[in-house]
């Protein structure tokens, strides 16, 4: 599930879909959003087991440190600098990569874990959920939404509910993927950051479908971007005040309005068309 554009209803989607799509098989959620997860908002899981997620960092010896600069040098994202008799690290810029433990000539840098975060397995209405969680301040969310897809289930159904935007987040997210949902709005906004969404799953060779929330509102654009770009549409989510308020309290849409749930599995089996997903 993504969208681009922020509060399209991605996450409204992605319940919806995962308490329709239940009783066609086992189905999994995951909430990828780790800087702002709300899928569990709605869902009110049994948190079963958490586990940590650390990236490694440098940490210098400077009693070996001959203060070369080979590192500094090596560090693609300037996490380091030497100055004089002085190494600067920022922790903030550093993505774990190694590197510059390994052009040190003389051993003097070892790795530490960073702690980052955390995920969280548990069963949330018969369905399995994961989530994962990012320590406020931290600003890195890929090495977290990594950890979530090493731990997918091998069967079934697995629904990844991706951030906002189109950043190394989203990618992370839609990164082998069979197949991406695209969750737009008939707005400006909303087919300016679809475009961007659409580029980003062709750019990965992720095929792709649309829902169109809040329909009613604006104009036939997305629709007209859609069919140009040969990507299916494939459900319709009225622009409703009943919907919003069902939102706002924390119940999903198939949960306030069953005679939605027919419209979601068949979304669920028109996506399984389109790819093969193993059960």
């Amino acid at each position: 599930m993504a969208s681009g554009k922020g509060g399209t209803g991605k996450t409204t989607v992605a319940v919806s879909l995962a308490l329709a799509a239940r009783n066609l098989g086992p189905v999994a959620l995951v909430d990828c959003d780790v800087e702002e997860p709300n899928a569990h908002v709605f869902l009110c899981p049994e948190i079963r087991e958490t586990e940590p997620v650390s990236l490694p960092v440098p940490r210098v010896d400077e009693e070996v440190c001959t203060y070369c600069g080979a590192c500094a040098r090596a560090c693609r994202f300037g996490a380091l600098a030497v100055i004089g008799k002085k190494i600067l690290f920022h922790p903030e810029l550093c993505h774990g990569c190694g590197l510059c433990a390994a052009v040190c000539p003389v051993d003097a840098i070892t790795e530490v874990p960073h702690p980052l975060g955390r995920i969280e397995f548990g069963r949330a209405k018969g369905i399995s959920f994961l989530q994962g969680i990012l320590n406020p301040g931290e600003p890195m969310a890929t090495p977290i939404i990594r950890a979530l897809k090493e731990k997918l289930p091998s069967h079934g159904l697995v629904i990844l509910d991706a951030p906002p935007g189109t950043a190394c987040p989203v990618i992370e997210t839609l990164r082998g993927a069979d197949y991406a949902l695209l969750v737009t709005e008939p707005t400006p906004f909303g087919l300016h950051d679809l475009k961007l969404a659409v580029e980003v799953t062709r750019e990965l060779g992720v095929p792709a479908g649309a829902v169109i929330s809040k329909d009613g509102i604006g104009t036939d654009e997305v629709e007209r971007y859609l069919e140009e770009k040969g990507i299916p549409l494939l459900l319709r989510i009225p622009m409703e005040r009943k919907f919003a308020e069902a939102y706002a309290r924390g119940v999903s849409l198939v949960e306030a309005f069953p005679e939605w749930k027919n419209r979601f599995v068949e979304l669920a089996q028109r996506m399984t068309m389109e790819v093969k997903v193993p059960r």
